[in-house]
């Protein structure tokens, strides 16, 4: 291992760690993505920097970063927020993988990712609006009346909704609502047992 190598790959290991256990562990309380986030940097710096030591082109690396940015977590349900984990730990094994040859690039951008998932994520800004999928025990044809149920019963203010599927004969219908929710301390909120969410 060359001593660029050597350098960048303690850098990259606390970018990584930063990312997946202060900012997302803590934030999501997911170890199961935390953990996935480290293994898949790792994964991604060492296939990199071996392709650097080999003098590999840097088309083929991007191409990996195009296969592996293809893949998605199929073992539960992935939300936009964790996609944007999952880029950010690919993108660092990257460009500390492939940077190493230029600290000073290497660590800007490597600061530049971690800080930029710091905020877009920060709890004053990414919980302000929720999303919940309801599905309602009764059929609203009017959109006023279903607009103030869905506000009663997420306790919230609703910001857009879309009726998914409305079935007649079950008396159910099915809604995509993005809301705010009027408790200002963020905490979290409740739906009446004649709803149910998924």
């Amino acid at each position: 291992m060359s001593l660029a190598l050597a350098l960048a790959l303690p850098l990259d290991l606390f970018a990584i760690t930063v990312l997946a256990y202060p900012i997302y562990y803590r934030r999501h309380h997911r170890t199961d993505l935390a953990l996935a986030y480290v293994a898949l940097n790792v994964g991604v710096f060492a296939v990199s920097a071996l392709m650097l030591a080999q003098q590999v082109s840097l088309g083929l690396a991007f191409g990996l970063f195009g296969v592996l940015s293809i893949l998605r977590l199929r073992s539960d349900q992935i939300s936009q927020r964790d996609v944007g984990y999952y880029f950010t730990a690919l993108a660092l094994g990257l460009i500390n993988g492939i940077g190493s040859s230029r600290p000073v690039v290497m660590i800007g951008l490597s600061a530049l990712l971690v800080l930029t998932m710091f905020i877009a994520d920060h709890p004053r800004l990414a919980n302000r609006s929720r999303h919940r999928v309801l599905i309602l025990d009764t059929v609203h044809r009017d959109e006023a009346r279903l607009r103030e149920d869905l506000e009663r019963r997420l306790d919230g203010a609703v910001r857009k909704f879309e009726v998914i599927d409305a079935d007649y004969v079950r008396e159910t219908m099915t809604v995509d609502v993005r809301f705010q929710p009027h408790a200002a301390t963020g905490a979290s909120t409740r739906t009446l047992p004649l709803a149910r969410t998924r």
